[in-house]
């Protein structure tokens, strides 16, 4: 028993001596971290990025295209040209005619312009939504912080839940370590059996045990918070334990414009004028598309000499503009499908919003309860610690005094310990019901944590 006793107070001593190194992380200092950070956060952002550049100038179809193009060819004939059954003046037979290494060459260079002036209003719509699609990528991004927040705080408070545990668990363990030191006088002067001095011994190793498994625990979720955070997951840290409440008069103010700033519903009004635009955008194949051309190019042709003519260089600029007209009078009904397929997925979306709407109010109102409930609870459980307390104060000097036994005494301090350690928990609880209340409303990421 006297090996075990030290060999936890060894290990106790360890823990105290690395805990000794470590630094503050503030909530607000773990939010910033985060922000910069996380992994999830950064893909968001990234996506966030992806859909700007669809939603810029260059990606309309409002621009003209401009190409450009050149080729060169070049030849090298040799031949011979014969003419049968032909005579020279003098009666001769006429000669045949050889041209060797006869080369010729052509170069051409140009550039062309094309540019819709008309489209049917499709591309001006497609533009509208793009934009709409940008929007939609912040609130999906703005989604993914706030869930990325929440994660955050659950790890975070955790942290803070076991840090206050292990504080409750060193005080409980120093009392015990005493009740050893007086059992020991005690047993010296004959006023108790060595029973005592067992049973004491017996609780120090107990609350030994459950302050190593306590730090462990709390060793764990810091490397969980380190993950989250995107660091060394042997990084060492601190964290707030002091929790402030919203005020129930700004609560109140924050749910009554919940509709007006929840994401989800923010998302699927982007949604809908999404499915707008595709309506119109459907429409456009009704009407014509009109388009402008323009080339200019530049020509060299130099051919070669022939037996019957010289060589030639040719030389040429040309200049064009054109202008077409294409209307799809009837493509078999594909656009008409089209059209009505946008609107039905446009009254789907409306309902969506809808249903969405009546959830977010059901789930304001569910979270509201759940946070009043566990903050009554949290009140309760300081009630409670203020009452084991005083238990517990009485219960030391009667068990000083000889008047109760060392049993009873372990009772008093044990019902103090769960006390502590319920209330840090409903405290915990509380704040995490009240932050899932805030997401909601919207307000999460805009008022102070």
């Amino acid at each position: 028993m006297r090996n075990k006793y030290v060999l936890l107070s060894l290990l106790l001593l360890v823990f105290n001596t690395i805990n000794a190194q470590e630094i503050s992380l503030s909530k607000e200092e773990a939010v910033s971290l985060v922000l910069e950070n996380n992994f999830g956060i950064e893909v968001a952002r990234n996506q966030v990025e992806i859909a700007e550049n669809n939603k810029s100038l260059l990606n309309s179809g409002f621009l003209p295209t401009l190409t450009a193009n050149a080729g060169a060819n070049y030849n090298r004939d040799d031949s011979v040209i014969e003419f049968p059954g032909q005579l020279n003046p003098d009666g001769t037979p006429r000669e045949d005619v050889n041209i060797d290494q006869a080369e010729a060459q052509r170069y051409n260079s140009g550039l062309t312009v094309n540019y819709t002036l008309f489209d049917g209003l499709g591309r001006l719509y497609n533009y509208k939504s793009l934009k709409e699609q940008y929007q939609l990528s912040e609130l999906q991004a703005r989604e993914t912080i706030e869930n990325t927040i929440l994660q955050l705080f659950s790890v975070y408070f955790e942290i803070a839940r076991l840090s206050e545990n292990e504080n409750v668990l060193m005080q409980a363990l120093e009392v015990s370590k005493n009740r050893i030191t007086r059992s020991e006088y005690a047993f010296e002067y004959g006023q108790n059996t060595k029973l005592d001095i067992l049973n004491a011994q017996v609780d120090v190793t107990n609350d030994s045990i459950n302050l190593l498994n306590a730090r462990q625990q709390l060793a764990n979720a810091k490397r969980d918070l380190n993950v989250v955070l995107n660091r060394s997951l042997n990084e060492s840290f601190s964290v707030d334990t002091l929790i402030n409440f919203i005020p129930r008069l700004q609560l109140d103010e924050l749910i009554a414009s919940a509709r007006e700033n929840n994401v989800a519903i923010q998302q699927t009004e982007r949604n809908l004028a999404i499915n707008e635009y595709d309506i119109k955008i459907s429409r456009s194949g009704y009407l014509p598309t009109i388009g402008l051309t323009g080339s200019y190019g530049w020509n060299l042709n130099q051919s070669a000499a022939s037996a019957f003519f010289p060589g030639t260089n040719n030389t040429n600029w040309n200049l064009g503009l054109g202008a077409s007209l294409t209307w799809n009078l009837f493509d078999g009904g594909g656009t008409t499908v089209r059209v009505k397929n946008a609107k039905i997925a446009y009254e789907n979306q409306q309902l969506l919003k809808d249903q969405i709407a009546l959830e977010v109010d059901r789930d304001i109102l569910n979270a509201l309860a759940i946070y009043e409930n566990r903050l009554n609870i949290f009140h309760i459980q300081e009630q409670n610690v203020t009452t084991n307390q005083n238990n517990f104060e009485r219960s030391r000097e009667q068990f000083q005094l000889g008047r109760i036994t060392s049993i009873e005494f372990r009772v008093a301090q044990i019902n103090l310990l769960n006390a502590q350690t319920n209330k840090n928990l409903a405290k915990y609880d509380a704040k995490l019901a009240e932050l899932q209340l805030l997401q909601l409303t919207g307000q999460l990421l805009n008022v102070d944590l």
